[in-house]
């Protein structure tokens, strides 16, 4: 009897230590030549049950049967990514697992068998026809350092079909794409699926879900809740199964009102850690009571232009960013001065920084003992704990962190967790200026949707607001302007209540200016 399932996963069970069940009694199938979208709020179990299959982790209890070839299931025990391999299932990761020194076919050929020779003129060949045959773009001689994020999740692509994957699981691939770029990884995973190949995807855009996808499964809790045909979901459906309940989707953006300037930004510019200018002669105005949104590709200069306002990141002579005083409207040169310095002048700063952990928690301490990080050289640190616990408590239940307690490391908790301690602690500060950078990365619709109206809360507080994201729907629906970069470079300003997806992409790849000179 002819079987068009290619994995099927049977009762699986993944605990960590005595408390955290991440994946309970999980029983759910892949067909061959489909795309299956994988759905769940935070800390749901997609991507530990998605490690199991990759061979990342192995499951306490249950059954994982593949396809064998001749169209039957066979039970399989997976112990490692290379088991995995083996039976060609191959997992592309949200963070890449690529050598930077290293082209595109020394990467490919990483891990291949020590008893087959190095053949790079051939390996190049075989990366040129797997692109030929899905419609992929990688140059094989390319070095990953020169590679846009797009050609490194390509190239990863293309190194799982190289080693024989026909089950290719992809952890938010669309995550740090352009409108464009997503489109073309669209394309290419309809030519794979449509060569027989089974996709999962791991993905908060619901909307990415609804037009890429055959089937959805979802997860909550660490269980499975049901798998539909994507022609009967919506998002209202798709958030309901997630949530358990009825979900408002709105981002409720109100006209500024009463703006003034409160961050002066003129000729700024920084060179990196290598020596490559990172952000050059960027100026713009933030003003209170908006939400000013900073849109590009990965590396385009985000991070340091944030680091740079904060007082974390050198700055090159002619620089300029002055803090405009709430009611005195005096200003005050913030070049040159160190994150501390910029706290003792009275600035009130928030910060959710793009690294978690590296910069914004830490990670061995609590969510009470990060809640003191703030003020703890007003002398308070080691006597006054009843208000750090208050304040780690309130995030706690406003955002329904998932901790075992307030006390647990915060390294202990799922990415998403993590961000949400992040960005309650910021907020609550009372900021005149809150910058955050990619504040609902990894976290599920619901909450993304709780951290939306914190915002526009703060914005009609009068606070000066800016959001560096990757999702467009949301820059366009959260925003009052967007600040697009390209290679370090300002690219334009637009209004997001009138601008595009496709503008925005264009202004993020400069193909606007390429258009004009073609046009």
């Amino acid at each position: 009897m002819h079987n068009n399932i290619a994995v099927q996963l049977e009762n699986i069970t993944k605990t960590f230590g005595k408390k955290v069940i991440a994946n309970k009694d999980v029983t759910l199938d892949i067909r061959k030549g489909e795309i299956l979208s994988l759905l769940g709020e935070n800390g749901s179990g997609k991507t530990t049950l998605m490690n199991m299959l990759a061979g990342i982790y192995y499951p306490d209890s249950g059954h994982i049967y593949v396809d064998n070839g001749k169209d039957e299931l066979e039970e399989v025990s997976i112990c490692s990514p290379k088991d995995a391999y083996a039976l060609g299932i191959g997992m592309i990761h949200q963070h890449f697992k690529l050598v930077d020194v290293f082209t595109a076919t020394e990467n490919v050929a990483l891990g291949l068998d020590k008893s087959i020779a190095f053949n790079k003129k051939q390996i190049a060949a075989d990366i040129k026809a797997i692109c030929d045959k899905y419609g992929f773009k990688v140059d094989p001689d390319k070095k990953v350092y020169n590679m846009s994020v797009s050609e490194k999740q390509t190239l990863e692509i293309v190194k799982a079909l190289y080693r024989g994957a026909n089950i290719l699981i992809l952890d938010e691939p669309t995550a740090v794409l352009t409108p464009q770029e997503t489109d073309m990884l669209f394309e290419v995973m309809r030519n794979m699926k449509a060569d027989g190949k089974s996709i999962i995807i791991i993905t908060h855009k619901l909307n990415e879900v609804l037009e890429i996808s055959d089937r959805v499964s979802i997860l909550r809790k660490g269980e499975y809740i049901d798998t539909i045909q994507t022609s009967e979901a919506s998002v209202s459906i798709l958030t309901e199964m997630m949530v358990g309940q009825k979900v408002t989707l709105h981002i409720d953006r109100k006209d500024p009102e009463n703006t003034k300037e409160r961050l002066v930004v003129n000729n700024l510019s920084c060179v990196n850690k290598y020596g490559v200018t990172a952000l050059d002669n960027v100026s713009f105005t933030a003003y209170g009571g908006e939400i000013l949104g900073v849109a590009g590709i990965s590396g385009s200069g985000q991070k340091e232009l944030l680091e740079a306002i904060a007082g974390l990141q050198d700055t090159v002579d002619g620089s300029s960013i002055e803090y405009v005083i709430p009611d005195t409207e005096e200003r005050s040169q913030l070049i040159g001065k160190t994150a501390l310095q910029i706290k003792d002048m009275g600035v009130a700063l928030s910060f959710v920084p793009e690294d978690r952990l590296g910069m914004g928690l830490v990670g061995s301490m609590g969510m009470s003992d990060n809640m003191m990080l703030r003020s703890y050289r007003k002398g308070f640190f080691f006597t006054e704990r009843k208000g750090p616990k208050e304040l780690a408590n309130k995030v706690k239940d406003n955002l329904e962190v998932v901790t075992p307690s307030i006390t647990t490391p915060v390294r202990k908790l799922s990415g998403g967790n993590v961000q949400k301690v992040l960005v309650g602690r910021e907020i609550e500060a009372a900021p005149s200026v809150l910058m955050t950078a990619y504040a609902v990365r990894g976290l599920d619709v619901n909450t993304s949707y709780t951290i939306y109206n914190l915002l526009n809360d703060q914005k009609e507080k009068g606070v000066a607001v800016i959001y560096v994201g990757e999702d467009l729907d949301v820059l366009l629906a959260l925003c009052d302007r967007i600040l697009v970069l390209c290679d370090g470079k300002l690219n334009g300003i637009v209004d997001a209540r009138t601008t595009t997806k496709e503008e925005i992409g264009l202004l993020m790849t400069h193909l606007r200016e390429e258009e004009q000179e073609n046009g």
